[in-house]
């Protein structure tokens, strides 16, 4: 076994965990369905789940990372009591870090495209739905161009991680957080001096009763959720490789409640962005909270942009922005994937980094051939794409975070004593109080399988 990297600062470990968390998801659904739901009562909502579901899972993954000092690889087999069988999570958590980047890597490589697109000004001609429609249908029928630029988005985040712990995935996040951060406020401070930001603010921060009656309240309560739950990517060990990067001298309540902060602010940033272009531009109309998706991004904000004066600068601001969050994601997932072979294989970094250049280019093809040349081919009602979408998001992620609080508070696995002696370890920030074992051994578990439930039966239903 290499000796273990560790990470720099502690500016590196919030950073590099808050981007994992951070995804393009922030953007745009967030709003949506802020928006749709209830405005302010929804956020409220959402933030209590945080609270409740969140954030003791996040505790969970992040003292399993640090207490085994491994990835997922190796992590739960280093914890668990003799005679226990807990192996299985390495299957479970790889297998999420796999499915997910097969569709992500080429989502961000969209981004690239939308930003070199308002860069140069070839899409600012194109006024509409229909016709930005058209722009974004026969970019993804592109086969070889999808190609292309999914292989970009691959190499460069894993030649990113080949550098190095410190000099390559900390240091290029560093960069990019900061000017992710620096970016979603020079576009908020924009999208507030515009002539209809009021009312796009009352859209969304005032709470609307009549939103909430429409749509249900258990669909509201389910809504949010489900969002607090699938934003922040636990579950498979995404977040424990950075709790396993570094020491104990600060209590996990504190680092995950900055993290879990950190994701939020960007989510309730991006609404200050959405709603008031929307409201100048686009009449107030933005799209239903149970069909948005990429759709949104490309034809309806694109649409705002592109009457926007100045709409070429800020277009390619907001794409560049979403570039950022995007690659935070992959590298941090990217991180995780060469650790696990690195700590099963025994190979170097750079051998891990290369070999999966090659992996994770062959599986991204089927989510590429479902946008274009597969597109007629469904499994059970769905395209390639969104299968792999919903196995990650619906299926594992839950069951993922599941054993993890199971393994955390149960005899049958690390424990409750191990686990709350790892979380509180250290003299800085404020510890995890013993009260909360009962909620986290029996109350927790139960929220997870519901969740799980309702939006895996949700789906076919």
């Amino acid at each position: 076994m290499q000796q273990r990297e560790k990470l720099s600062s502690r500016l590196g470990f919030i950073l590099l965990s808050a981007g994992c968390a951070i995804g393009l998801g922030n953007v745009y659904r967030f709003p949506i369905i802020t928006g749709s739901y209830g405005g302010a009562i929804f956020v409220l909502i959402y933030i209590a789940f945080l609270v409740l579901l969140g954030l003791p899972i996040m505790i969970a993954e992040l003292s399993v990372g640090r207490g085994s000092q491994r990835s997922i690889a190796t992590s739960f087999e280093v914890l668990q009591k003799p005679k226990q069988k807990w192996g299985f999570m390495k299957y479970l958590g790889i297998a999420g870090n796999y499915l997910l980047m097969m569709f992500y890597c080429t989502i961000s490589g969209w981004m690239i495209i939308y930003f070199f697109k308002y860069l140069n000004g070839s899409i600012m001609t194109k006024q509409g739905g229909a016709a930005l429609g058209s722009v974004f249908g026969s970019m993804v029928s592109n086969t070889g161009l999808m190609i292309g630029v999914t292989l970009g988005v691959i190499v460069v985040c894993f030649l990113i991680c080949s550098l190095g712990l410190q000099k390559g995935v900390e240091k290029i996040t560093k960069v990019m957080m900061i000017a992710l951060f620096a970016l979603i406020f020079g576009l908020v401070i924009y999208c507030l001096t515009l002539d209809n930001a009021g009312e796009g603010l009352k859209f969304y921060l005032i709470p609307s009763v009549s939103n909430i009656k429409s749509a249900g309240i258990w669909t509201v309560i389910t809504a949010a959720m489900g969002q607090a739950f699938f934003t922040l990517s636990i579950g498979i060990g995404s977040i424990a490789i950075f709790g396993s990067y570094i020491g104990k001298d600060r209590r996990l309540l504190g680092e995950a409640t900055t993290i879990i902060s950190l994701d939020t602010a960007i989510a309730l940033m991006s609404g200050l962005i959405v709603f008031p272009a929307c409201f100048t531009f686009n009449n107030g109309v933005t799209a239903d909270a149970g069909t948005v998706g990429a759709g949104f991004l490309f034809t309806t904000l694109s649409s705002i942009f592109n009457a926007m004066p100045g709409g070429r600068i800020i277009g390619a601001l907001f794409f560049l922005f979403m570039i950022f969050a995007a690659f935070s994601t992959v590298i941090a997932v990217f991180e995780n994937i060469i650790s696990f072979w690195i700590e099963l294989a025994g190979v170097k970094r750079r051998t891990a980094a290369l070999i999966n250049i090659g992996i994770v280019s062959v599986l991204s093809l089927p989510c590429i051939f479902s946008l274009n040349i597969w597109g007629n081919i469904t499994v059970l009602g769905m395209t390639f794409m969104d299968l792999e979408d919903f196995v990650v998001s619906n299926m594992l992620l839950p069951i993922g975070s599941l054993c993890y609080v199971i393994f955390c508070t149960t005899r049958y696995g690390w424990g409750w004593d191990n686990f709350f002696s790892e979380a509180n370890c250290g003299d800085k920030g404020p510890k995890l109080p013993k009260w909360i074992r009962p909620y986290m051994k029996f109350v927790l578990p139960l929220i997870i399988i519901v969740v799980f439930a309702v939006s895996v039966v949700g789906k076919f239903i």
